[in-house]
């Protein structure tokens, strides 16, 4: 670690934050990056020079535990501390993604509205303006590296390399699983499949096309892209996720060549973060079509391996109001068929996800408890139910004292689905 001081600024070039994920109600950091501290405010960058994340502190920031953070695909995440217990309550996290598209509109202010963050933004440019008119020539050699890598990652090459990326997969991710959280949505995404099963008449962020697996040679061709894309940063990613909607369709063939190659050659077994994790989407028909050599399969990946399957509702009513063609008895089945895998395998875990806060059926609700406790003899760790918000009837405030008497009664732990794309 190379710190150096120059112009009021005080520049540490690879510091080394902590090497695995954990949950920790204040602010962390992961994997190896470098800071530029300047007036209030600390500017973090990954190992190409891209802005990472930007946190102030004092007088003109709204919290000295929250911070700006902006992903591969080049949009920005407000982290609001949301009062620590509240926000883990509702969410498994310490911290709300607060983002500046319409989404998790169930936590309400938009933080991107509010001048504390327009002045960081502003702050962030004239860092870099600063860095432009810098005499460099005495400047150590690492730091100079630094501070070039840094001026190359201006505002249009980073939506250049973000609409590179989306090249490459096929299209922006507009929705991540929401187990991602578990590595702060770190993911690389892949695609091996495009559209879904089924294009429910509810769903905000389907493609609108029908299911198609994509070739082996497309998903190297991809693998190959995405190495040279992430270039040196790459050694802060340990996690995966395969796309699009309904991965698990894709059958095992396919899933386990994407998953090996993907870890091989993206030399995931040499980040700096341990505890490799995939991601991936389920229909209720690919948990039907899965069978147990599918399941012992991710069980043996050098993987940890997160599954989402849409359950949405088990009343019959309700399904067929947002149309989705199931019927109660398959997402009866799809439940029990997912507590057994997760019951059985160590390293696999599937999630599911239901409809909330929207003029449902007064049947939905007690649909999803019957599933969720009255089914289940005890609490169970593995299988987290996820509430998908759609629209809000009443007040927000009247919305989450719902949430959390559902949350007491149901036998599984129960988050709110915090939708963010890539």
């Amino acid at each position: 670690m190379t710190t150096y001081s120059i112009d009021g600024l005080t520049i540490t070039c690879e510091k080394q934050g902590a090497d695995k994920y954990i949950k920790i109600s204040y602010p962390f950091r992961f994997g190896k990056y470098s800071e530029i501290k300047s007036g209030n405010y600390t500017f973090q960058f990954n190992l190409n020079g891209e802005i990472k994340t930007i946190q102030g502190r004092g007088e003109g920031w709204l919290d000295a535990s929250e911070w700006l953070k902006r992903n591969a695909g080049n949009d920005w995440t407000y982290f609001a501390a949301g009062g620590y217990t509240g926000a883990y309550d509702f969410t498994g996290e310490y911290y709300v993604p607060c983002l500046p598209y319409d989404s998790n509109g169930i936590f309400g202010h938009n933080r991107f509205t509010s001048p504390e963050v327009t002045h960081a933004f502003e702050a962030w440019h004239q860092l870099n303006a600063q860095l432009h008119a810098m005499d460099k020539t005495k400047i150590p050699g690492k730091v100079n590296e630094f501070i070039n890598r840094v001026l190359s990652m201006g505002a249009e090459p980073l939506k250049q390399r973000a609409q590179k990326l989306h090249d490459i997969i096929g299209g922006r991710v507009s929705v991540l699983p929401p187990d991602t959280r578990h590595v702060e949505y770190d993911v690389i995404p892949l695609t091996i499949a495009d559209g879904c099963l089924y294009n429910c008449g509810f769903c905000r962020v389907k493609t609108g096309n029908g299911f198609k697996r994509r070739e082996k040679k497309d998903i190297l061709d991809q693998i190959h892209q995405l190495k040279r894309f992430y270039d040196q940063d790459i050694l802060n990613y340990n996690s995966i996720f395969l796309g699009q909607h309904d991965a698990l369709f894709a059958g095992a063939e396919l899933i386990e060549y994407a998953a090996r190659q993907s870890y091989e050659i993206l030399g995931l077994k040499n980040s700096v973060i341990k505890g490799p994790k995939l991601f991936l989407f389920g229909s209720v028909d690919a948990m039907f079509q899965a069978d147990a050599a599918l399941f012992e399969m991710l069980n043996r990946l050098p993987f940890e391996t997160f599954i989402n399957i849409g359950l949405e509702s088990a009343d019959p009513e309700t399904l067929a109001q947002i149309e989705k063609p199931l019927s109660r008895k398959k997402v009866t089945r799809a439940f029990n068929q997912m507590m057994a895998i997760n019951k059985k395998y160590n390293k696999v875990e599937i999630s599911a996800n239901f409809l909330y806060g929207a003029d449902l059926p007064k049947t939905h609700m007690p649909s999803i408890l019957e599933l969720t406790r009255n089914q289940l003899d005890h609490f169970y760790s593995k299988g987290t139910i996820y509430f998908s918000p759609l629209e809000i009837i009443g007040s927000i405030q009247e919305v989450k004292n719902k949430f959390t008497e559902f949350k007491t009664l149901c036998r599984l732990p129960v988050y709110i689905y915090l939708i963010q794309r890539l």
